[in-house]
């Protein structure tokens, strides 16, 4: 005999709404409810159980709450109807209550093949329910509706414990287009949880695909510890990029190792904010000379086997845009800044500008007229005070400036000062001689020791010289080599592997890397009206290089340069098809403009306090108690919630096979200082400290030089 709905729906009922707010439903459970698992849903489950689903019946089909917290309150025992108590004392008596998060509405969709009715979950609650009314168990099919409800569920990441383990699978335009952070302790699965969601996704596109071919993917990975460049090497998609130790006789290398290709992150692809964080350049006198000498030597001002005539042309071009710059700093007219200065300046271009034989008599003649109005503006000027020089001077020296560049052959166009950042190729040492010219004009060259310091520092150092100085790739190679080529036919991931990278230098080229990536994906955009490129960045350790920083400092080293790359890619990245994946172990650290621009979560265990809060912070007022959970989470365990989800839920990730996984395991103490794992299989960890001592001094790259 089948069981009618209206029976079968009362066999479903565990209590009765008792208190009802916008973000809070209390409910009183039944004498009858079931106190450990519940039998009459079809099959055994655990109830009741904090973070469950439970319905309560509305207008459009089923408010979904998730409970909060279970408890137990004293009270009168119930007295029977129609029963006297013959003068007993009324005991108290247990009553259970449970609280409960409205999460949303369970709406009818369909009737499946089988007679099933199917249900759609959607965000978001129309009507509250009132007091009295009762709240019912979800059945299997409506469970894996709640967790398994969505549109382009596509890319299947695990299941859900406390939904009957319902397939829990996600929409990678959501999950990759409005950014993620993946949080968590160390330990807690984090690291396999974004190997996992890459390695997913592109099993998943390729089987969607019905031509065979690889999907056409972007992932970049900056993996600061070299935890990712075996992860993906049983993929033909996927390329590695770590610093060259070609030189170095490493004797644990494997003939894996070899498929790694040298990093290289040229010094022309840096712009001026880069350079002068890593110079920490002044902001009076060393900035200003720097960005005038990258201009310089990206437009080929300081090439070799000039003409007399030439070299005069490119000097004029120099001076014009030295004195716009002073004009616009309004020094000269404003008394302000350099105003003594600017008049001394004029001396010297008057020294400079010096006759030579080889001109024309047409160049002689408009020389010699900038040499004479040059002379006439500074004795106009006279005594030591600071020299006050009007707009109108500035432009009339300005103005004959420019004709006597047009004459020497220059052309208007040529004035205009090109951009200091775009990557135009020079050599450093052409950046150095451009310095020193400069500073030279400028009779600065005492400030800026310390600058050209640091720049041959680099230039000097044996890692840098395989990185940034010995490479002669061209910017469209390296954009097919790391970012992909078309279709993606050379791999679908890039793992950057910059553990060998310098401390000092690391922050410059993790900003690098990820402006180059934005700026060319904006250009592509630009040039294919308005289609994007979808690429994701995914950041290991993002603590380390998105942490946050005092933007009232003055002056910004390599790290606040490399995290406002980032929050510029946070901000706007999505419009470009550029999306983002931090993965840290610290949210407290990270930089509040990239966290609050993340609309997906992947929150593993967290037990620091401070990490917590902050995190406590970012979701809804009524799904904080859900976050209660993260001390105590296992491995392997995480909730989803943001954007990427339809409701919060607490997902089984996946598991990945040992050889899969990123290289994050604990040390194995135990298994060296026995020398034998659990297997039985020999531990030994030999160290030959001279070798290590020999690549720390740089003395093996030395040797080899000498020979």
């Amino acid at each position: 005999m089948s069981i009618s709905p209206v029976a079968y729906a009362e066999s479903l009922r565990v209590g009765t709404v008792d208190f009802v707010s916008p973000d809070q439903i209390k409910v009183l459970l039944d004498i009858e409810a079931p106190d450990g698992t519940a039998l009459n849903t079809g099959t055994p489950r655990p109830f009741p159980r904090v973070n469950g689903y439970m319905l309560i019946p509305n207008d459009s089909g089923y408010l979904v709450g998730q409970v909060e917290w279970i408890t137990i309150e004293r009270s009168q025992y119930p007295k029977r109807r129609g029963l006297q108590d013959f003068g007993l004392i009324d005991l108290p008596y247990p009553l259970r209550k449970m609280s409960l998060n409205p999460l949303g509405c369970l709406v009818f969709d369909e009737t499946d093949a089988n007679g099933d009715e199917r249900y759609k979950f959607i965000r978001g609650v129309q009507g509250y329910p009132s007091v009295g009314v009762p709240v019912l168990l979800p059945t299997k099919n409506q469970l894996r509706d709640i967790i398994e409800s969505g549109d382009n569920r596509r890319v299947s990441i695990g299941t859900s414990p406390l939904a009957n383990n319902a397939n829990v699978m996600i929409d990678p335009d959501r999950l990759f287009g409005r950014h993620l952070a993946v949080l968590g302790n160390t330990g807690s699965g984090k690291s396999c949880s974004v190997a996992g969601l890459i390695r997913w996704s592109l099993n998943a596109a390729k089987q969607a695909r019905n031509d065979g071919k690889e999907p056409n993917a972007r992932f970049i990975v900056l993996d600061p510890n070299g935890e990712y460049a075996k992860t993906f090497e049983d993929l033909t998609t996927a390329k590695i990029f770590k610093v060259d130790t070609s030189t170095l006789d490493i004797s644990e290398s494997s003939s894996k190792e070899s498929t790694s290709e040298p990093l290289e992150i040229p010094l022309w692809f840096w712009n001026s904010a880069e350079w002068c964080a890593f110079t920490q350049a002044s902001a009076k006198t060393q900035r200003p000379t720097l960005i005038q000498s990258l201009r310089n030597v990206r437009e080929d001002t300081f090439q070799e086997g000039l003409t007399a005539s030439q070299g005069m042309r490119r000097y004029l071009r120099i001076l014009i845009s030295i004195i716009k710059i002073d004009k616009n700093n309004g020094g000269p007219y404003t008394g302000k800044g350099q105003a003594k200065g600017f008049k001394e300046k004029l001396m010297r271009l008057a020294e400079t500008i010096k006759v030579d034989n080889s001109f024309s008599d047409e160049e002689k003649i408009a020389q010699q007229d900038l040499r004479n109005h040059i002379d006439q503006l500074v004795r106009s000027h006279p005594g030591e005070w600071p020299s006050i020089f009007t707009i109108d001077e500035l432009d009339s020296l300005l103005s004959i400036l420019a004709d006597t560049h047009s004459i020497f052959g220059g052309h208007s166009t040529d004035i205009l000062p090109i951009d200091a950042d775009i990557p135009k190729k020079f050599e450093g040492d052409q950046l150095i001689r451009s310095i020193e010219a400069n500073a030279e004009l400028l009779k600065v060259t005492d400030h800026v020791e310390t600058l050209l310091m640091r720049i041959r520092s680099i230039l000097s150092d044996t890692r840098m010289k395989s990185i940034s100085s010995d490479t002669s790739i061209e910017l469209h190679e390296w954009l097919e080599k790391y970012i992909g080529d078309n279709q993606a036919s050379n791999g679908s991931v890039t793992v950057i592997d910059l553990s060998l990278v310098p401390a000092d230098i690391i922050h410059v080229l993790t900003a690098v890397i990820a402006r180059i990536t934005l700026e060319s994906l904006q250009r592509y955009r630009k040039l294919n009206d308005g289609k994007t490129l979808p690429t994701v960045l995914v950041m290991e350790e993002a603590h380390t290089f998105v942490k946050r920083y005092k933007d009232d400092s003055e002056y910004h080293g390599s790290a606040e340069v490399c995290c406002k790359v980032f929050e510029k890619i946070a901000r706007e990245g999505r419009k470009f098809g550029l999306g983002m994946v931090l993965s840290s172990q610290r949210p407290s650290e990270l930089s509040p403009t990239v966290l609050s621009q993340c609309n997906s979560f992947l929150l593993h265990r967290i037990s620091n306090e401070r990490d917590q809060d902050l995190v406590h912070k970012l979701v809804p007022d009524n799904l904080r108690g859900l976050l209660r959970d993260l001390p105590s989470l296992p491995s392997r365990h995480a909730f989803l919630l943001g954007w990427a989800s339809e409701l919060p839920v607490l997902v089984e990730m996946k598991n990945l096979p040992e050889s899969h996984r990123p290289k994050s395991d604990d040390p194995d103490y135990w298994d060296v200082w026995t020398g034998k794992n659990s297997k039985g299989e020999q531990i030994q960890r030999d160290v030959d400290w001279k070798q290590i001592t020999d690549d720390w001094q740089q003395l093996v790259n030395n040797a080899e030089s000498d020979d």
